[in-house]
């Protein structure tokens, strides 16, 4: 149920295109909730057809202008009630960590290449995400929705850390004679 709150999200921060909100998740909201150009066009349609957002008015000719979106009250609503509303963590569910565990009874082959791999994509997300702390939040932008917005990204920048750390030292215990 969370891709609709994530498009009303996206919404209200900015009316966008379909298209833009694909670009945008690719950008931010698709670091830790990801979707499919189809699924946010699909999306959208619902959520027009139950009156959570409408296309913007368009200027001029129509034919080949992209169609905008814009949060109408419903939308907001239901995005506060969501938003208000408690939710237990989800239980994790790690391919990489079963994949240890089978190791444990078949054998190694392969994990160690994959764990060396698995350690530098971290790296590099967690560099991207280093890149946009100080790009986009230096110290004096203290205002309620940076701050929000910024605990989000440091929450990526905490999980990348800890899966860096984490790798390093499986990697050393594995390879350890």
């Amino acid at each position: 149920m969370s891709l609709p709150h994530a498009i009303l999200t996206a919404l209200l921060e900015k009316p966008s295109s379909g298209l833009e909100l694909t670009r945008r998740f690719d950008k931010s909201i698709g670091y830790f909730w990801s979707a499919t150009h189809q699924q946010i066009y699909r999306e959208l349609g619902r959520l027009e057809r139950e009156g959570s957002i409408r296309a913007l008015p368009r200027q001029g000719a129509t034919r080949g202008q992209k169609k905008e979106y814009e949060v109408l009250p419903a939308g907001r609503a239901e995005l506060a009630r969501w938003t208000a509303a408690g939710q237990d963590p989800k239980p994790m569910r790690d391919t990489l960590l079963l994949r240890l565990r089978a190791a444990a009874v078949v054998g190694m082959d392969g994990i160690q290449a994959d764990l060396h791999r698995h350690l530098d994509l971290h790296r590099r997300q967690l560099a991207e995400y280093e890149e946009i702390e100080r790009r986009d939040f230096p110290p004096e932008r203290d205002a309620v929705e940076d701050r929000l917005r910024h605990v989000v990204l440091r929450a990526g920048i905490d999980l990348e850390t800890f899966w860096t750390q984490w790798l390093t030292r499986t990697i050393e215990e594995l390879e350890a004679p």
